[in-house]
């Protein structure tokens, strides 16, 4: 339990800082509901971390309801990174890294931080979720799930970040895929 905590609390970090530090100054968008709240904050100024949780409820009621373990495990995450996303949101007047550079510091600190979530079974809820359902009923991994889920996103946030942003969400995406897959691969032995 304590691993799974610890896990949570630093992957909401990584997310967090990559998130703020990287994404948001260039309105680069991330997939999933983490790019919807991004969506949401950048069109009409909401909260990012309080958007991702107003969306993740749906996807948390039905995993109440029918896969609590997963319920269970991503609660401490969904809860954690939505908190660590708002808190950390000064972070945006922080860091000044051209776009190419902070389209890959974000997305591999947004993946780290989600494939060692998922390393130890918890996530941010969201489309994570929804990836580690798919993955139980498929032979898919759970990165190239949410891959695909997040190249859904980021083609229906083009319209609101513009051509250039769009271009360097793809980047950011598929960084955050390869590091996501490649954490949650990784031998147990080089995570202690």
């Amino acid at each position: 339990m304590l691993q799974k905590i610890s896990a949570a609390l630093i992957g909401s970090f990584l997310l967090g800082t990559g998130i703020n530090g990287f994404l948001a100054p260039y309105h680069l968008l991330d997939g999933g509901i983490i790019g919807i709240a991004l969506i949401l904050h950048y069109y009409f100024d909401f909260p990012t971390g309080l958007c991702m949780l107003v969306l993740s409820a749906p996807l948390f009621f039905y995993a109440w309801k029918y896969e609590k373990k997963y319920f269970y495990n991503s609660l401490n995450g969904l809860l954690l990174s939505s908190l660590l996303i708002d808190w950390l949101s000064p972070l945006r007047q922080h860091f000044d890294v051209p776009i190419f550079f902070s389209s890959l510091l974000g997305g591999a600190l947004v993946g780290i931080g989600i494939g060692l979530m998922l390393r130890y079974e918890t996530s941010t809820g969201g489309t994570d979720l929804i990836a580690q359902i798919l993955a139980k009923w498929t032979s898919w991994n759970v990165g190239v799930l949410i891959f695909i889920i997040d190249t859904i996103v980021v083609l229906v946030g083009m319209k609101t970040v513009g051509l250039t942003s769009f271009i360097f969400s793809l980047v950011v995406i598929s960084v955050v895929g390869v590091m996501t897959s490649l954490t949650v691969m990784m031998p147990s032995n080089s995570l202690k």
